[in-house]
């Protein structure tokens, strides 16, 4: 078994400050945007995907054309809340509430 030198470990907070800037500033929040944006088109895309349904039959049962339902998928667009649940409803996922 190889043996690991901790010392030499780096933490992901600083890996992710020196990649993409410290918490707070642009370039951070900029990444994390667009880190969030790709995180739910995977869901959608999986979820769409679980279904057996085309990205041309998702647009379709949405109003919205394939190429929107394409760069949602590859996070590359930010979708509005509407158009989340819109297709959320399409892909029959629910939501439930959560109260604390």
């Amino acid at each position: 078994m190889r043996e690991i030198d901790a010392t030499k470990l780096i933490d992901s907070e600083t890996v992710m400050s020196s990649k993409y800037g410290a918490p707070g500033t642009e370039s951070r929040r900029e990444f994390e945007e667009k880190a969030r944006a790709y995180y739910y088109g995977v869901i959608l895309r999986d979820r769409r995907k679980e279904l057996g349904m085309t990205q041309k039959e998702l647009a379709q049962k949405t109003g919205t054309a394939r190429s929107y339902i394409a760069r949602i998928e590859r996070g590359e667009t930010d979708m509005q809340l509407s158009s989340f649940l819109r297709i959320a409803h399409a892909l029959k996922i629910e939501f439930s509430p959560v109260f604390r």
